[in-house]
């Protein structure tokens, strides 16, 4: 079998994992969405987009899940896997261990780089039916639905792979707040996927679309590398997932900052727009 072989095998052993999950009883499995969408709402809930009013905003969501997946799938793994091949070629296995921080560097970048990519996708495309002319209020709810979209979409299949592992709420008993820590790690990862898309729609509402998705591409691989130091011995498990909690809790608190600094802007221009519009009567009260 050829190398090739084996990584169609594998991208298409992970794109099943997220629609099978064999041995995976209802109830878990229903769980694991429920928690998934509980940590979306909550973090969705301090944008306040307007699902309700805007109701094409489901459907940013839906798509940007899908094809953020297709996206890693088929983008993503093989980039990173042919990276993986180049270094490879110039370096011995012992080098690239010895120099794991910076040999590491490109296969974040690409997560980052392909992810936020896929997910500007439906945003860009609305922009554009839009006129290309959409508010940074309007560009910041989009980003947040489409971050949201593949965030909990993704933190349904970790939560299933961790319930299909065998965990059961005796590890609590067992290892205590250890053991929570899979759910943990998803919290945060759904306020960074979130947190970045919505940055990334500022950007594009804004008229430097490219500058904020390089910008978001970078604080998502920013997240991943703490991977590359927990494999390091840089960090341990808690470490990375404080790391993991305050990059995203920095990221969202700007997007938050932005989203509600442009609700009060947009709220002046509108009551001058409107006093200019009212003509003076002459006369004096």
């Amino acid at each position: 079998m050829s190398e090739l072989d084996i990584l169609w095998q594998q991208m298409t052993a992970f794109l099943k994992s997220f629609f099978i999950y064999e041995g995976l009883n209802w109830d878990l499995m229903l769980v694991g969405i429920g928690l998934a969408l509980v940590f979306g709402a909550i973090w969705l809930c301090a944008h306040w987009p307007p699902l309700f009013r805007k109701h094409w905003l489901w459907a940013v969501a839906v798509v940007s899940a899908f094809l953020t997946l297709l996206a890693v799938t088929y983008v993503q793994i093989p980039l990173q896997y042919y990276a993986g091949l180049v270094l490879d070629n110039f370096w011995s296995p012992q080098v690239l261990m010895n120099w794991l921080l910076l040999a590491a560097i490109p296969q974040t970048l690409i997560s980052g780089l392909v992810q936020e990519g896929a997910k500007m996708v439906p945003m860009v495309f609305w922009w554009w039916r839009s006129g290309r002319k959409i508010s940074p209020r309007l560009g910041l709810a989009i980003g947040a639905i489409a971050g949201a979209g593949f965030g909990i979409y993704e933190a349904v299949w970790v939560h299933n792979q961790v319930f299909i592992s065998g965990w059961t709420l005796q590890a609590v008993q067992t290892e205590g707040l250890l053991a929570l820590t899979p759910f943990w790690d998803r919290f945060w990862a759904v306020a960074l996927h979130i947190a970045v898309s919505s940055l990334a729609g500022y950007g594009l509402a804004s008229g430097r679309g490219w500058q904020f998705y390089l910008m978001a591409s970078g604080l998502h691989g920013l997240t991943n590398y703490a991977a590359v130091l927990y494999r390091n011995g840089t960090l341990t498990v808690n470490q990375v997932e404080i790391y993991l909690a305050a990059v995203a809790a920095l990221v969202m608190l700007a997007a938050i900052w932005l989203r509600w600094r442009r609700s009060d802007e947009e709220a002046e221009e509108e009551t001058a727009e409107t006093d200019e519009k009212i003509e003076p009567t002459g006369i004096d009260i």
